[in-house]
């Protein structure tokens, strides 16, 4: 399929374990996509650990839209509740009412206290609350930055605050500031919890990628059964080909699972990424490989001929 004017898609690269590969996926298909002049984001939406800048040295800060404030950091808040001991009667209104039990409660000692890590911010202490006993206070839980990398593109990186129980706030800061034009890359945090549910949940077309071992087929096949939930295309990219065993190929013609592309167990192509560079810059042979694949996923995406059975 030849390259079109005015592509829009949402590609998230995921898999069911830390080091398969995403991020050498994520990053060369972004950098290979500029030839199409389109309008073009990468979101490191693995907030406990992103590394896409670290291949794009040269990127430069500039400022979000002002519905994210108009700076370069956008900081991720969440409002969590604030008990005042003075006013509280210790009722256990709030803790009945928590879903999360986020409210710690010892009625016999007078003793109440908020778990943050565990609360979602619904509101529903407060609604419960008959003696006007709870506040609520701004907490931060991370950043967001944006990166320019092109005339066109960008990078758009989730960073979450250490110690913060959960990521998924400032994931889903990262992703709606991508916005819903051009084509989106979105650099999912590996396994299949709740920050992949909330990365791949907005894709058009999820790549899952893996390794030919067993822990890599154990985990593809957790990502596969989560996806066939949620109604997702999907395909499969092979990291370090030539390792291991031949089962994972196996199992993709039994799930008829499109096999996207193959990356070899190679020396080369490990010692760039461990330094940070981009394979389709000093292999651009890889350029037209990549660029096929994503033309694949395009074809699916608009017209429907995935061989996936869901």
């Amino acid at each position: 399929m030849p390259a079109t004017i005015s592509q829009k898609i949402k590609i998230a690269v995921a898999s069911g374990k830390g080091g398969t590969g995403k991020t050498l996926i994520s990053t060369n298909l972004f950098h290979t996509l500029y030839q199409l002049d389109e309008a073009l984001v990468l979101v490191d939406c693995d907030a406990e650990e992103p590394d896409d800048l670290l291949f794009y040295k040269d990127a430069s800060a500039a400022n979000f839209n002002e519905q994210f404030g108009g700076k370069e950091i956008y900081d991720v808040k969440q409002s969590v509740p604030v008990i005042d001991e003075s006013n509280c009667i210790y009722c256990g209104r709030c803790r009945e009412y928590c879903s999360y039990n986020a409210i710690f409660l010892l009625e016999g000692i007078k003793t109440i206290r908020v778990i943050e890590d565990l609360c979602h911010c619904c509101g529903a202490c407060s609604y419960a609350c008959q003696s006007d006993a709870i506040t609520t206070k701004e907490r931060s839980l991370g950043v967001i930055s944006r990166f320019v990398t092109g005339t066109n593109s960008s990078i758009i990186e989730a960073r979450g605050k250490v110690g913060v129980y959960s990521p998924v706030p400032v994931i889903k800061a990262a992703v709606k500031a991508a916005g819903d034009d051009g084509i989106i890359i979105l650099d999912s945090p590996p396994g299949t919890s709740c920050p992949f549910i909330q990365t791949v949940a907005i894709a058009d077309f999820v790549i899952l990628v893996t390794e030919p071992t067993p822990f890599g087929l154990s985990d593809l096949i957790q990502s596969v059964e989560t996806l066939k939930t949620m109604n997702k295309n999907y395909g499969v990219i092979i990291n370090r080909a030539g390792m291991g065993d031949d089962k994972i190929y196996s199992y993709l013609t039994q799930q008829k699972i499109p096999l996207l592309l193959e990356i070899p167990f190679d020396r080369e192509i490990a010692s760039l990424y461990s330094k940070g560079e981009l394979l389709v810059k000093h292999k651009p042979e890889w350029r037209a490989i990549f660029m096929e694949m994503y033309n694949t996923i395009y074809s699916i995406h608009r017209y429907g001929n995935s061989s996936n059975q869901r």
